[in-house]
């Protein structure tokens, strides 16, 4: 072979191993910018209400309602939303939390027992305003006795600012109980810190009126606002959480010393939610609604 084919034969493989080398690298210098895109765009699913496999489905049988109709088909009350609801458009905003402060929710206690808990909603109300509330969430906590979050606030103004996305565990209550017509309910996830309804809650706090920012063991304030009644009863709304499984922090506290959310209206919250949503029945067999 000449000298002169041999040397065209290496550039070639050259040029050939140098356009390998630069297309790697330019590859390289793109996935990391893709994963922080990936990492930092919205999650649409957060401005969804309580996803699929949390929502409560009342079911006739289970309830001890009216017994099932000839040929034993399936009737199930579902909630479905009014024309009121659709015509009320609140504000929305959403913030991302720290992921020390919440975590995924467990389909199994520290015991190896499978959980099947019916979602519940409690209501809460922050000890200040909204912004220091949100600065405490997205601050890292190391000690797991001070983490905490909600799934969303309703300002004083109702908008409503979505937080932890509700397929996650927020710890907005902890040492805490629910009791039903299941009997007490209650969870144990982390065998350092006593049980809690955080795996099967959604967690929803009210920005407190000024005139109580910062006070502690005060029994009463000023209430919230219209906006914030409206805002939550269509938040929840959206939900197939029944009335019966919406409680407060200070209901489920074990040891008492909550007392969130203060001077809450329960008589008009639940009013504008029944306004906002009406049970519904279905017969599965034949997918019809029985008004």
């Amino acid at each position: 072979m000449k000298f002169r084919d041999w040397a065209t034969r290496v550039l070639l493989i050259f040029l050939m191993l140098a356009a390998l080398i630069l297309a790697l690298f330019i590859g390289g210098a793109r996935n990391p910018q893709d994963q922080t895109n990936s990492r930092n765009s919205t999650d649409k699913s957060w401005n969804q209400y309580l996803p699929p496999q949390l929502q409560s489905v009342l079911n006739i049988r289970e309830r001890k309602r009216t017994p099932s109709p000839v040929n034993n088909h399936q009737i199930n009350l579902v909630y479905t939303t009014t024309n009121e609801f659709s015509e009320y458009k609140p504000d929305l905003r959403q913030f991302k939390v720290d992921p020390s402060n919440y975590g995924d929710r467990y389909t199994a206690d520290i015991h190896g027992l499978p959980l099947n808990n019916q979602a519940i909603i409690v209501l809460h109300e922050t000890s200040n305003s909204t912004s220091s509330a949100i600065n405490f969430f997205q601050t890292p906590h190391d000690d797991e006795s001070v983490q905490a979050s909600y799934h969303a606030i309703i300002t004083l103004q109702g908008t409503v600012v979505y937080l932890v996305p509700p397929e996650k565990r927020a710890f907005g209550a902890g040492n805490s109980v629910f009791k039903g017509v299941n009997g007490v309910e209650t969870v144990q996830t982390n065998p350092s810190l006593p049980p809690s309804v955080n795996n099967f809650a959604y967690h929803v706090s009210l920005e407190t009126p000024p005139d109580a920012w910062g006070k502690n063991n005060i029994d009463q304030h000023s209430g919230y606002t219209e906006a914030q009644y409206d805002s939550l009863a269509w938040l929840i709304a959206q939900s197939q959480v029944p009335d019966d499984r919406i409680t407060t922090h200070r209901a489920v506290d074990v040891a008492g010393k909550k007392v969130d959310p203060l001077s809450f209206d329960s008589d008009k919250f639940f009013k504008k939610l029944h306004s906002f949503r009406q049970l519904k029945t279905f017969n599965n067999a034949k997918n019809n609604v029985i008004e």
